[in-house]
């Protein structure tokens, strides 16, 4: 049996996998993006859809019940290594059953509103424009 605070993962088809102690890690070490986001997502605020914070499956906040996860990213992905991680990770991901939404931080910062109607419409399933 582990100890408490013991952290590890594992990898299932390149995606990792956390154990508890490391979800809890990363839910104390949120950057501020994550802290502005998760205050408008946490207890049902974004029109009664539950999220949790970094679910087993990665650093993201997900609604479990739409299959829905968002991950804030610090910079454009725009390396050609970064766009396939994130692209092996969408597959992944995907074949789990979750849609994945990339909202960058300083549309977090800058247009909290609009991320939040984003990821409303994402939820609904429908387009923003």
């Amino acid at each position: 049996m582990r100890g408490r605070g013991v952290s590890r993962s594992l990898t299932i088809r390149g995606l990792r996998l956390y154990e508890t102690a490391r979800s809890r890690e990363l839910r104390a070490a949120r950057t501020p993006a994550e802290e502005r986001l998760w205050g408008a997502l946490r207890a049902r605020r974004l029109a009664g859809y539950k999220f949790v914070r970094q679910l087993p499956i990665g650093p993201y906040f997900a609604c479990r019940e739409e299959a829905l996860v968002v991950e804030v990213d610090g910079a454009t992905h725009s390396t050609d290594q970064e766009v396939a991680r994130d692209a092996h990770r969408d597959r992944i991901l995907g074949e789990a059953g979750f849609r994945v939404l990339r909202i960058a931080n300083d549309d977090v910062f800058h247009n909290l509103d609009g991320v939040k109607e984003t990821i409303l419409a994402s939820l609904e399933q429908r387009e923003t424009w």
